[in-house]
């Protein structure tokens, strides 16, 4: 069962990796990349548990155990009756069996083999059976509640009774508690018998040949449980005493983790381009990248790149997608042309884009939009109308008023100059284009306080508007050397026409827009050319305005201009 969670702006979808009662496999999507990391996992249900789930979302990356590398695991029917045999055998030649495992796990489905062995063979009833460690003891309360997440044949079996609590299977607390009288079958704790209770019955039975001990998980090279496996004729105590190995040792695999037939169904499967390795000794690792390599060598259609890295090692993938954004809120209410452009603020939020407009910002995050307005105090001395003057030279967007009954200037519409006492206050409320003009305003003020000879200038107020007979004139000239002295005539004062090659454009100089004549309506690269130089002309001889806001909540960039030719 899929259960899929939004976590600190990544997904994460869990499922069953069938290893332990509770245990998953873990898919993880980060910015559009899709990781599986699957822990310890099996695909061989057994005697309680179900077995790991394939995901149905194929992910780019697999991180993968390879715990037995190339191994094969025995059927799981032919390793439970062996298992079976041997502690049968062990206990009909009056011996005492014991086996080691890990408290969580392979344990539990131990006891549930070995209680419902003892079951249907009357003969065993005597013979007692211990699990001696105190964390199995309380797994097994686990067990006994959360079987409603184990497979069907103990979902079935739980209407009858809890097949947790065992009939023929006791808890050993110590080993003051242990009567070693007769046979028994002891399942301890650790499971490569390195220290603890494994260790000390393992010591204390190893030199009777009517004794057994069953390894039944896997073991780490350089333990006694790997060791012993070698049929060694002596072993050597904690306390460092040599003992001869007269006892039966059997290695019957029940580990929860998967071979190499599994493994390479499982990729199979997903198909990832990149599987990394790891949980796994280095040779095993090593001939299982070399088997997965071989499997898809000649398959042209499935490429798969493995790596088995070392402890601490890096390993760095390169990832490229596309990254979408959402136009959402104001910006989105109305339909947008082809080759429009969008202005509006990039929210990332958990690997997603929106593109929102400053207004919206509050009601789609958990942002606001703040004013700041900026005063700035500069030191000026001079006359206010030289400083007017000025201004004038930079933009044709100077107003005069007054605020709070001091003289003042309204400057591309949002700066204010205030003259105080010494100096002169800028007010305006910051945003980039305003900070822009603020500056420029700033650089006049400081050129006209500190350089002298503009002081000594006459201080003149200069028209707002181009005078109409300057335009007239010098676009006359500028058409003339364009299309030639003939070419070009006044008409009326406020009309201006071009001739050329029979068709006539005429030029209205108060709206600079023009018109061709009856039969010249075809013709309209004349009517542009001459409409571009009368604009171009225009705006080199008048000042630069600042173009006010558009409406609405994104404000319009100011119109560059475009130098005459």
């Amino acid at each position: 069962m899929l259960q899929k969670l939004f976590i600190d702006g990544f997904f994460q979808i869990m499922s069953k990796s069938g290893h332990v009662l509770g245990a998953a496999m873990f898919m993880i999507e980060i910015a559009g990349v899709k990781l599986l990391y699957t822990g310890d996992f099996s695909r061989q249900e057994d005697r309680h548990l179900m077995a790991a789930e394939i995901p149905n979302i194929k992910p780019d990356i697999l991180i993968i155990e390879s715990t037995y590398g190339t191994h094969i695991h025995e059927k799981r029917e032919e390793r439970e009756a062996r298992f079976c045999n041997t502690v049968h055998d062990i206990v009909n030649r009056g011996g005492r069996g014991l086996i080691p495992v890990f408290a969580l796990g392979r344990a539990q489905e131990l006891l549930l083999i070995l209680d419902e062995y003892w079951q249907n063979h009357p003969e065993l009833h005597d013979i007692p059976i211990y699990y001696a460690s105190s964390l199995a003891k309380k797994c097994m309360a686990v067990y006994q509640t959360y079987v409603n997440a184990m497979n069907d044949k103990i979902r079935k079996q739980i209407n009858i009774n809890n097949p947790f609590v065992f009939k023929h299977i006791s808890n050993l607390k110590s080993m003051d508690h242990f009567d070693d009288i007769g046979p028994s079958v002891v399942m301890a704790s650790p499971g490569m018998m390195q220290s603890g209770l494994s260790r000390e019955l393992f010591e204390s039975w190893c030199t009777d040949k009517r004794n057994g001990v069953i390894i039944a998980g896997y073991c780490v090279e350089g333990t006694l449980a790997k060791h012993i496996m070698s049929e060694p004729e002596e072993i050597t105590t904690m306390s460092g005493q040599k003992l001869p190995l007269k006892m039966s040792v059997d290695y019957i695999s029940f580990s929860a983790h998967t071979d190499y037939q599994q493994t390479s169904e499982f990729i199979r499967a997903l198909k990832p381009p990149h599987v990394i390795l790891v949980h796994g000794e280095q040779n095993e690792m090593a001939r299982l990248k070399a088997a997965l390599i071989r499997e898809y060598e000649d398959n042209d259609e499935v490429h798969i790149e493995v790596h088995n890295p070392r402890n601490t090692e890096a390993v760095t993938l390169n990832f490229r997608g596309e990254k979408l954004a959402k136009v959402m809120g104001f910006l989105a209410d109305k339909k947008p042309e082809q080759g429009q452009r969008v202005s509006g603020i990039l929210v990332k939020r958990n690997f997603n884009y929106h593109i929102l407009s400053p207004c919206d910002l509050s009601n789609y995050t958990d942002l606001a939009m703040s004013t700041v307005k900026q005063t700035q105090a500069i030191p000026y001395t001079g006359p206010f109308n030289l400083l007017y003057y000025q201004l004038q030279k930079l933009t044709g967007d100077v107003e005069e008023l007054e605020i709070q009954e001091k003289p003042a200037l309204k400057v591309f519409r949002n700066i204010t100059v205030i003259q105080e006492p010494g100096m002169v206050v800028l007010e305006w409320l910051a945003n980039p284009s305003n900070d822009m003009y603020a500056d420029t305003v700033t650089t006049v003020i400081l050129e006209v306080q500190s350089n002298p000879k503009i002081r000594k200038g006459a201080v003149q107020k200069v028209s707002k508007k181009l005078e109409m007979h300057v335009y007239s004139k010098r676009l006359e000239i500028m058409l003339q050397d364009i299309f030639g002295e003939d070419c070009v005539s006044v008409k009326d004062g406020s009309i201006l026409s071009v001739t050329v090659d029979g068709k006539t454009a005429n030029i209205n100089l108060e709206t600079r827009t023009v018109e061709c004549e009856e039969g010249s309506e075809e013709d309209e690269s004349l009517r542009e050319m001459v409409e571009l130089a009368a604009q171009r002309l225009y705006e080199a001889l008048t000042p630069v305005h600042w173009q006010p806001a558009a409406s609405g909540c994104v404000k319009s960039s100011s119109e560059r201009l475009t130098p005459l030719l």
